[in-house]
């Protein structure tokens, strides 16, 4: 059964895991050069082997024919003539009858190995026969050829030159198959060397950082895949480097915001607890009263910006919900809450439905939000402008206008960042970190915000958000 590795994958060939990556590629390397090598050597001797037999043949008929057309034919003078006729002092040569007698030279020590083949040209059966043979312990190449009627001419030629050619051949491709092979190996280790190199860097970088924290980028070279790999590990360093430097300064500002109503709290309490103390002047009625509602009021902003504090915290925590969602139902139920809150502020309200899919209760709280922020900015008995606008099929945005004093210049790029606040707002109540959370909750379903100025003359903040109108609305 295959074993499994750590992170659940099956190991192949498990003989593999206790090298590293570089030897295994140098391994395979030499693995698929011993497979070229072998295919390659075998077909060669092949081919080789084929194309000498073939000359071989095609020399030994051509010679054959030539005899069987000259005067060796006759028995007579065969028996006085030498081999070396023929161009050759190796070959055995004989004239085979049809009834099985055959002559040779008198120069030859015996007559070429024969058979039925070499009988069935003698006959007329066959125009030519070609095959090994092998006579007294040494092999021959043997050919036979008609030689007029009722007799063949039989040629035979010694294949020990041939067979030590092919022995030689047979010697020389493996030798230098390894040679080869080795030279892979060698190659694809270097290879692999400088094909690793960034992946080296990228194995140092994340001990560099797992160990120390640096998230300083890698250097890129080139565009090939392990570049574009470095490439996507720079961002995602620079995106924890970003993520860890927001989270410090969420601490670092939260810290600041917190410091001051506990600070005042804590002045309040000890302020009771010394008119507590026995021999202590007691505090008038009034004093102790106001005390006690500036502690509740700090315990309530406490509360807030906790809440909010925890509100941002999710941004990358929670599951983010995915449900169709009525937006303009999602805008009434706010508008309701911000009418109980608002005072005598009016809210004028001009909606259109809109559908999209999101997380109702993250968006009932952007929309609250920007409610609150225009209530608090806006004069009494003010009025605050809501307006649902259609942009496209695809996209709409929701605007709340106030009749304050408006957003400065210098401020209106910042109003959504967490704990800004402008030097006109210090002495009010909030946290500065409301209109962070509706940019949080619009980029979140895919949307925007940004700041203006109304022609009411107060603040216009704005939010995109993508959706679609409703069908049974297209239908009417």
């Amino acid at each position: 059964m295959p074993r499994r590795r750590a992170d659940g994958s099956v190991a192949r060939i498990e003989v593999l895991d206790h090298f590293s990556l570089r030897s295994r590629i140098a391994i395979l390397a030499a693995l698929v050069a011993a497979l070229v090598v072998v295919l390659v050597s075998v077909a060669a001797f092949i081919t080789v082997r084929l194309n000498i037999f073939q000359s071989l043949d095609a020399n030994l008929l051509q010679r054959a024919q030539a005899a069987a057309q000259s005067e060796l034919a006759d028995p007579a003078l065969l028996a006085r003539i030498p081999t070396e006729v023929l161009g050759a002092g190796d070959i055995r040569l004989a004239l085979l009858l049809a009834d099985g007698r055959a002559s040779s030279a008198e120069r030859q020590v015996s007559a070429p190995p024969m058979d039925q083949q070499e009988l069935a040209v003698a006959v007329g059966l066959e125009p030519s026969s070609v095959r090994t043979a092998e006579l007294d312990g040494v092999q021959y190449r043997v050919v036979a050829v008609g030689a007029g009627r009722g007799q063949a001419l039989v040629i035979a030629q010694k294949l020990g030159p041939t067979q030590q050619l092919l022995t030689t051949l047979g010697v020389a491709l493996p030798v230098v198959g390894a040679i080869g092979v080795v030279l892979a190996a060698l190659a694809g280790t270097a290879v692999a060397r400088a094909g690793l190199r960034p992946v080296d860097r990228l194995t140092a970088a994340a001990e560099r950082v797992a160990v120390t924290g640096d998230l300083r980028p890698i250097p890129v070279d080139g565009s090939d895949e392990l570049a574009r790999l470095t490439r996507s590990f720079n961002e995602m360093l620079g995106a924890l480097a970003a993520s860890q430097d927001q989270q410090r300064r969420l601490v670092a500002d939260a810290g600041h915001e917190l410091r001051t109503p506990l600070t005042s709290m804590r002045t309040n309490l000890e302020l009771l607890a010394s008119a507590s103390r026995p021999g202590a002047p007691a505090l008038p009625d009034s004093d102790r009263a106001e005390i006690l509602d500036d502690v509740q009021a700090q315990v309530a902003e406490l509360s807030t910006l906790v809440g909010d504090l925890v509100e941002l915290a999710r941004e990358d925590a929670p599951q983010r919900v995915h449900e169709p969602v009525e937006l303009t139902d999602v805008v009434m139920r706010a508008l309701e809450r911000a009418r109980r809150r608002a005072g005598d502020v009016e809210f004028v309200p001009e909606l259109v439905p809109w559908a999209l899919m999101g997380d109702s209760t993250a968006l009932e709280r952007a929309v609250l939000n920007l409610l609150d922020n225009a209530a608090k900015w806006s004069p009494p008995q003010g009025r605050v402008r809501v307006r649902m606008r259609q942009l496209d099929d695809w996209s709409m945005v929701l605007e709340v206008a106030d009749s304050g004093p408006g957003i400065a210049e210098a401020d209106m790029p910042h109003v959504f960042d967490r704990f800004y606040r402008a030097d006109t707002s210090r002495t009010m109540p909030g946290s500065g970190l409301g209109l962070a959370i509706v940019r949080q909750v619009a980029v979140r379903h895919g949307g925007a915000v940004w700041a203006d100025r109304a022609p009411e003359g107060g603040a216009l903040l704005v939010m995109r958000l993508p959706g679609r109108r409703p069908a049974e609305y297209d239908r009417h």
